[in-house]
């Protein structure tokens, strides 16, 4: 898979949503799905962010992208419902979901943890990606062929100290993504996974390892192959996999 080559039309004429597409990994992949032909819908809570990757996608000559902004830690049940109301008001499909949005807080003990730290990483890196793709799974159940990718984190794949409600966060949504696919196996269009990217080049990289030298770090863009082919139709019949990069 790490060697896998997407054609160029790998995601034509589907419309896929990437959660957290303002910076790092999501930005990163929102770029290569237009670039494969995807009609991307970005998300994240800073809209200048949202923009400026719209606008790279433009100047790629990348189909025509959408704008969905979303306080995934503010958000109600509601707002997932019409989220997902609107995607299918303004494009009339779904094909995919990248879940890739996540809240981390400086490292801690779990003795000193907040209740409130607590409450904002399973919020955003665990209910949020529940909830949207719940709210989502209609349009996915119809769609020829869907596929919902989740950004895991190697410390909620194998546990360490200090890393608190983030890793458990994250455990949690590998737990999810089995869970899933096993209930969802009678729908052969529909597949989910989960990528554990490893040590790369990001903003969240840069706030847990301040003092690393960002160069010695792979870049966003070495994962694409992994992201690509778990979005696309050649990983069709390949669900509830966690792939560790």
């Amino acid at each position: 898979m790490k060697n896998y080559q997407a054609p160029k039309n790998l995601l034509q004429d589907r419309v896929v949503l990437v959660t957290g597409a303002g910076q790092g990994i999501g930005r990163t992949a929102a770029l290569a799905f237009a670039a494969h032909g995807a009609t991307v819908i970005l998300h994240g809570r800073n809209v200048a962010k949202l923009e400026a990757v719209y606008d790279e996608i433009e100047a790629a000559g990348g189909p025509q992208a959408a704008i969905f902004p979303l306080d995934l830690y503010s958000a109600e049940e509601k707002d997932y419902e019409s989220f997902a109301g609107g995607i299918r008001g303004q494009l009339g499909r779904l094909d995919g979901i990248l879940h890739n949005a996540a809240h981390l807080d400086t490292l801690h003990t779990l003795e000193s943890h907040s209740l409130e730290q607590w409450q904002a990483s399973i919020k955003v890196n665990l209910l949020a990606p529940f909830a949207l793709t719940r709210a989502c799974l209609p349009l996915l159940k119809a769609a020829p062929d869907a596929s919902v990718v989740m950004t895991s984190e190697t410390h909620g794949h194998t546990p360490a100290a200090f890393w608190g409600s983030f890793a458990v966060s994250m455990a949690g949504v590998e737990t999810m993504v089995k869970m899933w696919a096993q209930e969802l196996e009678l729908y052969p269009n529909l597949r989910l996974n989960a990528i554990v990217p490893g040590a790369v080049q990001s903003p969240q990289r840069t706030k847990t390892h301040p003092g690393e030298v960002k160069e010695s770090l792979p870049e966003p863009e070495s994962l694409m192959p992994q992201y690509l082919y778990l979005m696309g139709g050649d990983s069709r019949g390949v669900s509830g996999q966690i792939v560790v990069c």
